[in-house]
């Protein structure tokens, strides 16, 4: 669909929402002769309310980079030669037609990036074409990202939660820093520290601006788990829980509740580096100022090598608080129904065997494999080959733990095709890219899953521009590649409106209706008795503290402690060469993972990327600051700026991802995984610092 044209010299406004992260926050685009000329915050947004993010207000200069994609090529002797969309077509869907002639369709991966498991329409085409075409190797980043939440939430819950957090009293930022990712609960949390009284807790290795207005707990990482129950000790010794719900809406509380008596806050202190005094205080604080809203970091627990058992501590200390289903603690999130495009396949993807708890849940499958085994399995070729992989909004080659290892996979490969609107780290090493359009030039659905009590907001995402050159809409690249191998009866949709308005039709919201109110709708009312109205979807329709379905796995039914499979404790002769902890991952505001380094206002600010060490690493080793130092792992050594700051742990260093001139992945270990859920360990790795020649 071509983009709202307005006449010369006239300034169109319009309304739409961005997408370059997940929270979905509503525009006002300022579109004059086809270019797009400036952007503001939506007043009318409930999420945003008129303010934007860097990324938001810059999104004029992202929108005419020069750095875009405008052809699709293939790589000849080394080099890029602009093709038609015929010849790339018929040459990806001659290769993997001829793979799934000789290996099999499995041999046919495909994997999703951030910007494709976050777009409705993306995410739908890429899991149908993997059905139609019979292979079950759809991959994803949601192996290291927000998946293992909604798992840990299934187990407890039966249904997934969300933070409420706007009324709450108590709010605990676990491992999360909303100042650089969330600005808008930044802003709520200030204003209520100052004006309303709210109590704030931050657990975190690292001093944030947040952590700053309350009570910080500088956890070491990889022990949340332990801190967790010795926060659960102090509750339910003394008597601090909510009796009423657990009795009613519990079961399992009686073995929590011996299990706890195992993590005595001063135990638990030795485990974690937090004295045991503040434990008991943030526990009392917790327990005592409701509601209490725990706001996770959206990876930060799923890379602490206790992945799924870390994040269901999280479940069970808001339920048994009496925080689960109530105003500012965690709302129990309607679900808004989507046309579900999958078609199944009988066969498991890869990692299904390794890690079945996070394949399935209560027997109903994810729609993605574990990615962790991938490039091994690429490797290896057993059980059985991959020839090929078909990436799609995402950049794994940059992005995904153990660099070398993944791209010895990239290159090991028959055949690699990548579509994408810039020229990435893993499209250098296809054989054929594809343009992409970006979120401005496309019609597509906006759902923002996370705002006021989880409640579902809809909102129309208007093509506010044309896409450059021959860019195309991911959707119709997956339609016409099927059409091409004999599958189109399962695509048989012509534009974007179409695919809009078959996603809506099982929602009974239409596309005339989001039409109409172009600042967006509430799909569901607020409701904070949903387990009265809809129950707990577990096979005992309860909480389960206990979870039977994870000792049948043979896992821990209760979250336990267990050192990462890196650390000083369970690794100590690793330690004595690499005596630091790392943390990967640190969030700056001016980007969204690997993307928009680009963009010149973004490294205006944020130049160039930087190694925090505390000073007493820093004298140990000769450092000061602003010197360019060597971080290192056992898997490898990148070189950037040190940062000296009493804000992180003394033995924690810390740096941030996404960058290609020092990829904190190239430190990263595939090996180090979380065993219940295949997750990596990309928050507590060993390291060393020494400076650079």
């Amino acid at each position: 669909m071509s983009a709202a044209n307005s006449s010369s010299g006239e300034t169109k406004v319009i309304k739409s929402d961005c997408i370059l992260c997940v929270s979905g926050c509503g525009i006002d685009a300022y579109v004059q002769d086809g270019k797009l000329v400036k952007v503001e915050g939506m007043a009318e947004h409930p999420l945003n309310k008129g303010k934007l993010c860097p990324r938001g207000y810059n999104l004029v200069e992202y929108a005419n980079a020069e750095e875009r994609l405008k052809y699709p090529m293939k790589k000849e002797d080394g080099e890029w030669k602009r093709i038609s969309w015929d010849e790339a077509l018929d040459t990806i869907a001659a290769k993997l037609m001829k793979i799934k002639e000789e290996y099999g369709a499995h041999a046919v991966s495909i994997f999703n990036g951030s910007m494709a498991v976050e777009n409705i329409e993306l995410a739908s085409f890429t899991q149908r074409f993997k059905g139609a075409f019979g292979t079950p190797n759809l991959i994803s980043v949601e192996s290291i990202c927000f998946r293992i939440r909604v798992i840990a939430h299934l187990l407890t819950y039966g249904r997934f939660t969300s933070e409420d957090p706007e009324t709450a009293a108590c709010i605990v930022l676990w491992g999360n820093n909303p100042d650089q990712s969330r600005f808008m609960w930044a802003d709520m949390i200030r204003e209520r520290v100052a004006n309303a009284g709210l109590r704030l807790i931050a657990i975190d290795p690292k001093r944030t601006e947040m952590a700053k207005l309350g009570l910080h707990l500088q956890v070491r990482p990889g022990t949340d788990v332990a801190l967790g129950l010795g926060m659960l000790n102090v509750i339910i010794s003394e008597g601090l829980y909510d009796r009423e719900f657990v009795d009613q809406y519990t079961i399992g509380f009686d073995q929590l509740k011996e299990h706890v008596k195992e993590y005595p806050p001063e135990k638990v202190a030795e485990i974690t580096w937090v004295p045991a005094s503040d434990i008991k205080h943030a526990a009392r604080m917790m327990a005592t100022n409701k509601p209490m809203c725990i706001i996770p970091g959206t990876c930060s627990l799923a890379h602490s090598g206790s992945a799924l058992q870390a994040e269901r501590l999280l479940c069970i200390i808001q339920a048994v608080t009496g925080n689960l289903d109530v105003p500012g603690g965690w709302a129990m999130t309607p679900l808004v129904k989507l046309t579900d495009l999958r078609i199944p396949v009988e066969e498991a993807p890869v990692g299904a065997a390794e890690y079945p708890v996070f394949y399935k849940t209560w027997g109903r499958p994810v729609p993605y494999g574990q990615s962790m085994p991938w490039a091994d399995q690429v490797l290896s070729e057993k059980p059985y080959p991959i020839k090929a992989l078909i990436v799609t909004g995402g950049n794994p080659a940059l992005t995904m733990p153990e660099t070398r290892k993944f791209v010895a996979a990239l290159n090991k490969l028959d055949f690699v095709a990548v579509i994408n609107p810039f020229m990435t780290e893993t499209a250098e090493l296809a054989d054929i890219v594809l343009p992409a359009c970006t979120f401005l030039e496309k019609m597509g659905l906006g759902m923002v899953y996370g705002i006021n009590a989880g409640l579902p907001y809809l909102i129309l995402r208007k093509p506010l521009i044309d896409p450059p050159g021959e860019a195309w809409a991911d959707w119709k690249f997956w339609t016409e590649l099927a059409r091409r191998m004999g599958l189109g009866e399962y695509f048989p949709w012509n534009t974007d409106r179409e695919v809009v308005s078959m996603l809506l039709e099982p929602s009974g919201v239409t596309i005339e209706q989001l039409e109409e109110n172009p600042c967006g709708i509430f799909y569901a009312e607020k409701n904070y008795n949903a387990r009265e109205n809809f129950g707990f979807r577990t096979p005992s329709k309860k909480v389960e503290l206990y979870s039977q379905a994870l000792k049948d796995e043979g896992h821990d039914p209760i979250p336990t402690h267990r050192e990462p499979v890196q650390s000083p404790i369970s690794t100590p002769e690793l330690a004595r060469e690499y005596p630091l902890l790392l943390v990967t991952g640190a969030r700056m505001k001016e980007f969204t993972h690997s993307q928009l380094r680009m963009m010149t206002s973004m490294r205006r600010s944020a130049p160039e990327p930087f190694a925090e060490i505390h000073p007493a690493a820093a004298r140990d080793n000769g450092i000061v600051d602003g010197e360019m130092i060597y971080v290192e792992t056992r898997k490898g050594s990148i070189q950037m700026k040190a940062r000296v700051t009493e804000d992180v742990a003394p033995r924690v260093v810390s740096i941030p991802h996404g960058w290609a001139i020092a990829n904190a992945n190239e430190l990263t270990d595939l090996d180090a995984r979380d065993p219940v859920s295949g997750y990596p360990l990309l928050k507590g790795l060993l390291c060393r610092i020494r400076k650079a020649n």
